[in-house]
């Protein structure tokens, strides 16, 4: 059983098209919250366009706690800004409501424990350049900053074309299983 800090068990539920408005608002919550810190992680709002893909091959988790949704993950298993052949699983779009804050070291237990059943010898992650507090909080959890690189489109997209964001690649080395 996975607990979060008060002792409640914490629940990762693989989602569907249909609860994709729960992820959404997730999202936008920790978007909110992070632009009103001048903080340009993510766009203010999500669309649903820019999640659909990853829900629909069952990469994208709610997590619960308390039988509320606390949080939300998406897990890949590709990722353009690496380009090499090892084996990783990556995390995207992690985001924690506010009364959940702290809930973020158990989502990254989860993820580096679902990389390891794929034989996966990295688990991977990024983040503006400019977030470093988000920066030190990876670094504090072992994870090597493995350098910086411009991702088109707004912060949080990837796209070919657009305003460039310079990212900040992490990775952490999983024992072997």
């Amino acid at each position: 059983m996975t607990a979060d800090g008060d002792g409640k068990e914490v629940v990762f539920q693989r989602v569907g098209v249909d609860r994709m408005g729960e992820v959404l608002s997730v999202l936008d919550e920790a978007a909110q919250w992070l632009n009103a810190r001048g903080i340009s992680q993510w766009p203010a709002r999500f669309e649903a366009a820019w999640v659909k893909e990853a829900i629909v091959r069952g990469e994208t988790w709610l997590v619960t706690t308390g039988d509320e949704v606390a949080g939300t993950i998406t897990m890949d298993w590709s990722d353009p800004l690496w380009t090499d052949a090892d084996a990783a699983g990556y995390v995207h779009r992690m985001a924690v409501r506010r009364w959940a804050s702290g809930l973020g070291d158990c989502i990254l237990d989860w993820a580096a424990n679902a990389a390891q059943q794929r034989a996966a010898k990295y688990l991977r992650l990024d983040c503006v350049k400019s977030n470093d507090r988000l920066r030190a909080y990876y670094e504090a959890r072992g994870f090597a900053h493995r350098g910086d690189v411009p991702v088109g489109g707004a912060p949080g997209q990837r796209l070919e074309d657009g305003p460039v964001t310079w990212v900040s690649r992490y990775e952490l080395a999983l024992p072997r299983a």
